[in-house]
């Protein structure tokens, strides 16, 4: 691999131009819509780990190359793409502009930590591929934003990777979409809260680790091990904590749900000890979601009843209820190759995913500062707070401020 201090983003986009041979606007899949998808996966930690495995068992993808900044994870990584294929063909890479910058490449699978989510999304969408990002997809309001108008000037297919949105959550869906207890007004999602500052003690940086591409756009701070073993979620240089992990999820379904997910609350209210007992998300139509416990990881009360019902039991859904999700077949990755080859949007498209990770940072934004917000939903502003509203976006350390 070229030097890393001689790698700049102006030296990778020429050499993906000329790698490419073909205009970044035309679609890869025009040139052989019988063939494999190839693709590259970036972030080979647990979770890239696994999405990675789930496309890998299908015949229709073809994993060319991995990259992850810890040496251990990437020879894993190979490991597994060379044993389902038996041979020694997938090539791994430190930088990821290496895989983006690859004109054999038509799409890439994410699962880095959070922060890296945007500037890798938006570096190969701009280099022509399609792509599957782990969820939050998002650190920030601002990225969301940019990632969608990215995919749509590109013209690329961008699926968010939360599996349960539907696949946990579709008896939800079909109860209240039926008409099962009415009107709904008011739902209950218990995930864990926001993140913090990072604390953790300064430990050296042990070999085979490049420990300033793990930062990325992050500020700067010595190295620990719990960041590069799946501990960064506390974090909020890194992530939104449990309120964007399982936020995402579940908060995303309870939008779903309610057919909220393409738009978002006009007011978040933290809870202040007195009246408010819980974080409340409250949409331009009345519907309140809170975040808290009434029973189980998700709950409803309508007009003419509550799900679950006692201690959790679930009755029948009605009959007939047929509710648009996955296209193609495979769940959320069938759906994802399904669109790469259609050029449809795939079930958890960019501007959903954006959505459903803006409510969750909305809500981190209202328990930092400890007061509410008002939000506008269609000019995506916090009103009359311009302190709040400067969480929307960060600063990224350079050079990565791509968007």
């Amino acid at each position: 691999m070229p030097d890393k201090a001689k790698v700049t983003r102006r030296g990778f986009m020429k050499k993906a131009a000329v790698a490419a041979a073909v205009p970044m606007f035309v679609n890869s899949r025009a040139f052989g819509a019988n063939d494999r998808i190839t693709m590259g996966c970036i972030g080979m930690g647990g979770r890239g780990t696994g999405d990675m495995g789930g496309f890998l068992g299908s015949s229709n993808v073809q994993v060319v190359a991995v990259c992850d900044v810890v040496k251990a994870h990437c020879d894993r990584a190979k490991g597994n793409v060379d044993g389902r294929y038996k041979s020694k063909d997938c090539k791994t890479y430190v930088d990821f502009r290496e895989i983006t910058g690859r004109g054999d490449i038509e799409a890439v699978m994410i699962g880095t930590p959070d922060h890296w989510h945007a500037a890798i999304s938006i570096e190969a969408m701009k280099n022509g591929k399609d792509v599957f990002c782990e969820k939050p997809e998002t650190l920030t309001v601002r990225q969301g934003r940019a990632m969608v108008k990215i995919a749509r000037r590109y013209g690329r297919v961008f699926s968010g990777g939360s599996q349960r949105v539907w696949g946990d959550y579709n008896w939800f869906h079909k109860m209240v979409q039926g008409g099962a207890i009415g009107e709904v007004k008011e739902a209950w999602v218990d995930v864990w809260g926001p993140s913090g500052p990072c604390l953790l003690p300064p430990v050296a940086t042990p070999a085979g680790v490049d420990w300033d591409m793990w930062l990325g756009p992050a500020p700067k701070r010595p190295f620990h091990p719990q960041l590069i073993r799946g501990g960064f979620r506390p974090f909020r240089d890194y992530s939104g904590g449990g309120m964007t992990d399982w936020g995402c999820h579940t908060f995303g379904g309870a939008m779903f749900c309610l057919g909220l997910h393409m738009t978002g609350p006009t007011s978040i209210t933290p809870p202040d000890g007195k009246d408010v007992k819980l974080l409340t998300f409250e949409f331009a139509n009345g519907v309140k979601i809170y975040h808290g416990k009434k029973s189980g990881r998700m709950a409803y009360k309508g007009t003419e009843g509550e799900i679950p019902g006692p201690k959790g039991t679930r009755q029948q859904t009605p009959p007939n209820i047929h509710i648009p999700n996955y296209k193609g077949s495979g769940g959320l990755i069938g759906d994802f190759l399904h669109c790469v080859r259609t050029r449809e949007k795939p079930f958890r498209d960019i501007e959903v995913a954006h959505r459903t990770a803006t409510f969750c940072h909305l809500g981190n934004i209202a328990y930092w500062l400890k007061r509410p917000l008002k939000w506008d939903p269609d000019k995506e502003e916090i009103i009359g707070d311009a302190e709040a509203s400067r969480w929307l976006d960060r600063e990224a350390r350079e050079p990565w401020g791509l968007w």
